[in-house]
């Protein structure tokens, strides 16, 4: 799909005139096929919803993101502390993607339901368990559209009442505050609320509290976790743009010092591998809109494909973010300082800028990714405390460990066997 598709298809706002005819597109969602297909998972979140009911679960939502800074970076360090911990930095080989997802789904937990759910270094966390196992089969039963009734689905079922089970105690905690007293406590702490207990000022309707925080967790444990993975498995591959990177962090911060928000923002080689990172292995690498009614994409039809393509109302729009990406049309002939675009080189971000709907790691239009500088900050913080406690980084991964995987987010198939070396203390 060509980028001013995909504009179209994504964007309701600040197009050019030469795109106002095709708003139809602009306007459309999800529809109900997808809402119903993802209901038993996520309910009426979010992701899956349209409209008003969208609007109503996205202005719940935003406020909470925008706020809270100190407290996230607390957040992030206590966890980060106990990852580090499990990394040792004595060479041993780890799988640190696996150590990602408990570290991600820990500080998620912790940040957004005030307690975490302590997967990191715990195989056993039924929750962190059941919530892949849904996610496993719910890709499945979507992948196969009006076959899903022939999937196995004794698993999740079984999935989904683990985490209901975990989440309905936390529910039930906000549920017993009055929203006079969520606002009461708010006050009083030092940290603000948590993002739970401000959901629950707004709403008292526990199965949409359920449903937010499942659509949270989703976005809050995988994307994460994901790039996190991508961005140390490449970097354990080149071990120059490792040493480069490091000697970018010490000189910020040093080897001990925790970065602040200025100082991640201010840390241009990082940001660089952070984009290069979302920009070979986009969280999100296919997506769908439904066209809400009958319209016109600017380009796809003709004998050249440059022309207007007619989009029948129900028609469902699936677009790749990933092979958007990867289209070599979108680069400057390949050169030193513009490598192949499956080449993984934070310095391309030197000279190269993307140009408008050419790069969309969070999405773009109303649905840009409401968590995104959350997600990033996340992703230079805890990038920044693992480069500076470490100055050498082994690649245990061979031929065939480069695969990917892709169901709701994309993600490395077969782990990321590294090895760290050098541990400051």
């Amino acid at each position: 799909m060509h980028p001013s598709d995909i504009k179209s298809t994504v964007s309701s706002s600040g197009l050019e005139d030469t795109l106002l005819s095709y708003m139809a597109v602009c306007l459309s969602g999800k529809g109900e096929s997808f809402t119903r297909d993802w209901q038993d998972f996520l309910g009426h979140g979010i992701f899956t919803t349209d409209g008003e009911e969208w609007a109503a679960s996205r202005q719940l939502l935003r406020p909470f993101f925008a706020q809270n800074r100190v407290r996230v970076l607390e957040v992030f360090e206590k966890h980060v502390q106990q990852l580090l911990y499990l990394i040792n930095g004595q060479g041993q080989e780890i799988d640190i993607s696996e150590l990602f997802y408990g570290f991600t789904l820990d500080a998620a937990t912790d940040f957004l339901l005030g307690r975490s759910v302590g997967s990191l270094g715990n195989p056993d966390s039924q929750f962190a368990q059941a919530f892949g196992e849904v996610q496993r089969i719910q890709n499945t039963r979507q992948r196969v559209g009006p076959f899903q009734r022939l999937v196995p689905s004794k698993n999740f079922w079984k999935g989904l009442k683990v985490m209901d089970s975990f989440i309905e105690p936390f529910v039930q905690d906000a549920l017993n505050h009055s929203p006079e007293e969520l606002d009461e406590k708010e006050a009083q702490s030092t940290n603000g609320s948590t993002w739970l207990q401000s959901v629950a000022r707004f709403t008292r309707d526990r199965k949409v509290i359920r449903d937010q925080i499942v659509n949270i967790l989703l976005a809050g444990r995988d994307t994460t976790a994901g790039t996190l993975s991508f961005l140390f498995k490449e970097l354990s591959a080149h071990p120059d743009i490792y040493g480069k990177l490091r000697r970018e962090i010490l000189e910020k911060v040093g080897s001990r010092e925790a970065p602040t928000y200025d100082d991640l923002k201010n840390m241009p080689y990082l940001q660089h591998c952070i984009s290069e990172t979302l920009r070979i292995y986009p969280s999100v690498p296919f997506n769908v809109r439904l066209a809400l009614k009958d319209t016109t994409l600017p380009k796809g039809g003709g004998h050249d494909g440059l022309s207007p393509v007619g989009v029948g109302k129900d028609t469902t729009i699936v677009y790749s973010t990933r092979h958007l990406h990867l289209n070599p049309s979108m680069y400057p002939a390949v050169s030193a300082s513009s490598p192949l675009v499956l080449d993984f080189c934070p310095g391309r971000w030197e000279t190269w800028t993307p140009r408008p709907w050419q790069y969309l790691p969070f999405n773009g239009g109303p649905r840009i990714c409401i968590g995104q500088q959350f997600a990033l900050a996340e992703i230079g913080y805890t990038t920044v405390r693992i480069v500076q406690r470490f100055d050498r980084l082994e690649k245990y991964w061979g031929v065939g460990d480069d695969l990917v995987k892709s169901e709701i987010v994309m993600s490395p198939a077969n782990g990321v066997k590294v090895g760290f070396f050098g541990d400051a203390d």
